[in-house]
């Protein structure tokens, strides 16, 4: 049980006026914004992030407009798109070339030195390999037959956003959700996390899977097999190739011989990055339209506001691990009203809280992700065009079957995150 909520009351030290405040969250002041980001700067983390960041930002505003003008926003495939597939497939010629070169050294040079540069040559490519995701072992992975409502339900979003559905579903506690692909064969995964799912409404979590299976539907380009791999190759090349620290004599002139191909391969980098970067914040625009068809403009303006106040649940989440520390036997008591009582922290939350995470996003802007729009932009995109109605509906007799599909998934991962996990 929340309890009842305490109210806190001071005055602005900026303004002077006068400040009330819900005591479980940051005071701050909706006259002068003061206290409104009361944490850290972003650091940017490497001159590849700070270029991202950067091009987010000279990108934001302006692609803002572009998609509110375009209400019925689309896939498409612009020029920048067939560039980087173009040098994405460079990347990978590359990495073949060395394949083929280390096989030939190997072979044709057996009995001299040439051998030794061709096993290195194959252990460089082998490294730069495409990888192909599995499926997670850690994490509660149902299938069409353990969950028929829950994948109906997903197949019908999938067919309202113009896609198919999934293969597999994996339920984890984190407040996030996402889609992948695992295997040769590309199979598709949809990835819930309890910790974003349990805080919304119905029509809310259809917009969610709404988002998430548009991303099929519009082409994730910088996690698709060719550009993708691309993007790993290269951050593989730039750890290989990455400067040793206070270098003895030797590593100072292995330093200097890496100079350029570090140069060169840090400029492939930041060119495929600046090639993809407005092609994947426009996605995240599209599947926003994809979750506002499927549940609602208004679910889907809800579900900004959940992942925005998301930090909150996490912190829920920890308090009630904390709280069992010492006491694991109680666990088996506790976790099954987790999900009920984390519902209820997201429903107490203060409207004022809201809006403070609604000028923190515009204060800090891209600096948090530098791949995705602030939340804040999204959710103003959703509001500037057309409401639009949900497409997707879910009766109390469904809901409840989707629900008792999950039952499962819901205790176990209960389980781990009061045990700490």
């Amino acid at each position: 049980m929340l309890g009842t909520v305490e109210e806190r009351v001071q005055s602005c030290p900026e303004c002077g006026e006068e400040i009330r405040t819900d005591h479980r969250f940051v005071p701050w002041c909706a006259a002068c914004d003061w206290n409104v980001d009361p944490g850290e700067p972003e650091e940017a983390g490497g001159r590849l992030e700070a270029l991202r960041r950067r091009l987010a930002r000279e990108h934001g505003e302006r692609l803002l407009a572009e998609v509110t003008t375009d209400e019925a926003l689309r896939p498409r495939r612009d020029a920048a798109s067939v560039l980087a597939l173009a040098l994405a497939s460079a990347v990978h010629g590359f990495t073949a070339a060395l394949f083929v070169g280390g096989v030939l050294l190997v072979v044709l040079g057996w009995g001299g030195a040439l051998p030794a540069p061709g096993a290195l040559c194959l252990l460089i490519a082998w490294l730069l390999r495409p990888r192909f995701s599995h499926l997670p072992e850690d994490e509660q992975v149902l299938y069409r037959s353990d969950a028929p409502e829950l994948f109906a339900l997903i197949d019908e979003i999938g067919g309202t956003v113009g896609t198919t559905g999934v293969h597999a579903v994996a339920v984890n506690g984190e407040t996030n959700a996402s889609v992948s692909t695992y295997g040769l064969r590309r199979r598709r995964l949809l990835t819930i996390g309890l910790g974003l799912w349990e805080m919304l409404t119905t029509g809310q979590r259809i917009a969610l899977l709404g988002h998430e299976l548009g991303h099929y539907a519009g082409g994730d380009t910088r996690h698709g097999l060719v550009i993708g791999n691309a993007l790993a190759s290269l951050r593989t090349w730039l750890y290989l190739l990455s400067r040793i620290e206070s270098p003895t004599a030797p590593e100072a002139v292995l330093n200097a011989l890496y100079l350029l191909p570090r140069g060169a391969v840090l400029g492939a980098a930041m060119a495929l990055d600046h090639l993809t970067l407005r092609a994947t914040q426009r996605g995240e625009y599209l599947a926003d339209s994809f979750a506002a068809r499927c549940g609602s403009t208004e679910a889907a303006v809800g579900l900004m506001d959940a992942l925005m106040v998301s930090g909150s649940a996490d912190a829920t989440l920890l308090r009630e691990s904390n709280a069992l520390r010492g006491h694991r036997g109680a666990a088996g008591d506790a976790e099954s009203g987790l999900w009920d009582r984390l519902a209820a922290h997201t429903e107490s939350i203060p409207a004022s809280e809201y809006e403070r995470q609604r000028r923190r996003g515009a204060l800090r802007g891209h600096s948090v992700d530098s791949t995705h729009p602030p939340t804040h932009l999204r959710r103003s995109r959703l509001l500037a065009v057309a409401a639009l109605p949900a497409a997707v509906t879910v009766d109390t007799a469904r809901g409840s079957a989707v629900r008792t599909e999950l039952s499962g998934a819901r205790k176990l991962v209960a389980r781990r995150i009061l045990n700490g996990g």
